[in-house]
């Protein structure tokens, strides 16, 4: 199947919110498929019918919609192939390639029992596997798998490299249950031949599957898939990612302001390299994106080279693009939309606020002087650099930046005027005015906020201000 045009496929089971995990195999597949012209497939695998909820299912294509992971065709249900499954299972009964097994629970568990005593393989080796027809029972069965008993079976893994399996110690596996329902063995590589899949792109945990799976494409004579087992993500401790290490689910880091650029940039980073590069756009990943910069061994989540590419992706941004990831954000944390006052001036400051943000929040946080409306309400440091002093020096200056024309330049040259015959440092001057204009004392540059609030909305902040000195 490797020259053959290429189709990659997600396959996640909808029994919970989109995983950080399954969100990067779901990149990788993306990526691979993309950036070759090939298609990109979505597929629910929701036989579990116990743990599959809509809800999770609609959580899944949520977080990938957000991704921008688009996907070709309709989404398979896995669940509503199940008489095809049982189809293929009947035509390998036929064919010789497997057989009933009318073994019940507690034989199987006695086998096994007896042979942990006497030290043998615990593996189940049925009495069924070559029993003649006209013994068979009239009694519940389930359909096994005829597997090789002898020799290995071998894979060639893209990312693992040739991994081999002997097969005496694998086991008859169950395709069919005893209520004709197919099981996630049969189904998974049934739906892969049936939806062309060239190749599977998944977690290394799979591996041991793909030895099973690749004995029902042999015994159905399908061509196998290009295989590519990618390391699981652990956190920075070393152990498997978990809850203990914080955000688990895709909607968790969109709640926490990372733009999708640059989570999906993170991402792509773990388990995958292309040299030294760090940070990169999507339309470099679909071009270098391929198997030879795949690692062995586990990808380690940190939060703090997440906020880092976060960052540059925020100061990469067009500041139009960026608005509209805010917006995203906002939305997703039942936060209020910006007003059209909020969006001009939230545009105007961009220029001094994106490159030092590490995520939207931090961000947003930076521009609270230009979302916020007056009376502008100081918190606590601030209140206390607005003394009798304080508001002193302000009642000078207001004047003073009447007359100004409203230039970086002007301005600059207005104050320093203001401050040398008075002997008076910047940062004593500067802590008022961001108080004043800001309601705070770490702001951006107060030059950089006087030219996005304007000259009429600078000058009533300070007013108000005086006003409440004059009270």
């Amino acid at each position: 199947m490797a020259d053959a045009p290429v189709v990659t496929r997600f396959a996640p089971s909808p029994t919970g919110f989109l995983h950080i995990g399954g969100a990067r195999t779901a990149l990788f597949n993306w990526l691979y498929a993309r950036g070759r012209g090939g298609k990109f497939l979505l597929r629910i695998e929701d036989t579990d019918r116990a743990r599959s909820t809509p809800e999770a299912t609609a959580a899944i294509i949520e977080g990938m919609n957000w991704l921008k992971l688009d996907h070709d065709g309709e989404i398979v249900s896995q669940f509503e192939r199940a008489p095809r499954h049982a189809e293929v299972a009947l035509e390998m009964l036929a064919n010789g390639h497997a057989y009933r097994c009318y073994a019940s629970q507690d034989e199987i568990q006695a086998f096994r029992d007896a042979a942990k005593a006497e030290g043998r393989s615990t593996l189940y080796r049925s009495p069924w596997r070559d029993a003649d027809p006209s013994d068979w029972p009239d009694a519940p069965y389930v359909v096994r798998l005829k597997a090789p008993r002898d020799g290995e079976t071998v894979i060639e893994d893209q990312v693992q490299g040739q991994v081999t399996f002997r097969n005496d110690q694998l086991d008859d596996m169950v395709l069919l249950r005893s209520d004709g329902t197919p099981t996630y063995m049969l189904a998974v590589v049934v739906d892969d031949h049936d939806m062309g899949v060239t190749h599977v792109i998944r977690g290394d945990d799979h591996l041991a599957n793909a030895a099973r799976q690749a004995q029902i494409y042999a015994a159905m004579g399908w061509d196998l898939p290009v295989w590519a087992h990618i390391p699981l993500i652990h956190g920075p401790d070393g152990k498997k990612l978990s809850k203990r290490h914080g955000a688990l689910g895709v909607e968790e880091y969109r709640a926490m302001g990372y733009p999708v650029e640059g989570l999906r940039n993170y991402l792509s980073r773990l388990g995958w390299s292309h040299g030294d590069d760090e940070v990169f756009t999507t339309a470099q990943a679909l071009e270098w994106f391929g198997f030879d910069g795949m690692n062995k061994a586990p990808a380690r989540f940190d939060f703090k080279k997440l906020e880092n590419v976060s960052g540059h992706h925020i100061a990469m941004m067009d500041d139009a693009a960026l608005i509209a990831e805010i917006d995203g954000f906002l939305a997703a944390t039942a936060q209020p939309e910006l007003d059209a006052t909020q969006r001009e001036r939230l545009s105007a400051a961009m220029y001094c606020l994106k490159d030092r943000a590490k995520t939207l929040p931090d961000l947003l946080e930076k521009a609270e002087f230009a979302l916020s409306s007056r009376p502008i309400r100081p918190d606590e440091k601030a209140t206390k650099a607005l003394d009798a002093v304080s508001i002193g020096i302000l009642c000078e200056l207001t004047p003073q930046l009447q007359s100004a024309s409203w230039t970086r330049n002007d301005l600059e040259a207005v104050i320093a005027d203001f401050m040398d015959p008075r002997e008076l440092k910047f940062g004593k001057l500067a802590g008022p005015l961001r108080a004043a204009l800001a309601g705070r004392t770490v702001t951006p540059s107060v030059y950089d906020m006087m030219l996005v609030l304007g000259r009429e909305e600078t000058l009533a902040r300070l007013e108000d201000v005086l006003s409440t000195g004059r009270d």
